[in-house]
């Protein structure tokens, strides 16, 4: 699927010709931008909640618990 966003701005000129270009391919769909200013945007840099870094974690196993035999190799 593949969206064709319209920002708000352009809705009048732009919305309904989109819709009727668009209206035989069933790949596309004309979406209006709902997004106001109010939420946080990232480019920004600006931050509504306080501190939202990242948080880097490790992510692998832990190691086995336990003690194992030695294992020698070929000789």
């Amino acid at each position: 699927m593949i969206y064709c966003v319209i920002p708000r701005e352009l809705e009048g000129e732009l919305l309904e010709r989109m819709t009727e270009y668009y209206k035989n391919n069933p790949e596309v769909e004309v979406i209006m931008d709902r997004r106001d200013g109010a939420a946080n945007d990232r480019r920004r840099g600006e931050s509504t909640t306080g501190d939202n870094r990242r948080v880097t974690r490790d992510r692998r196993r832990p190691r086995a618990a336990g003690t194992f035999p030695r294992v020698d190799g070929p000789v």
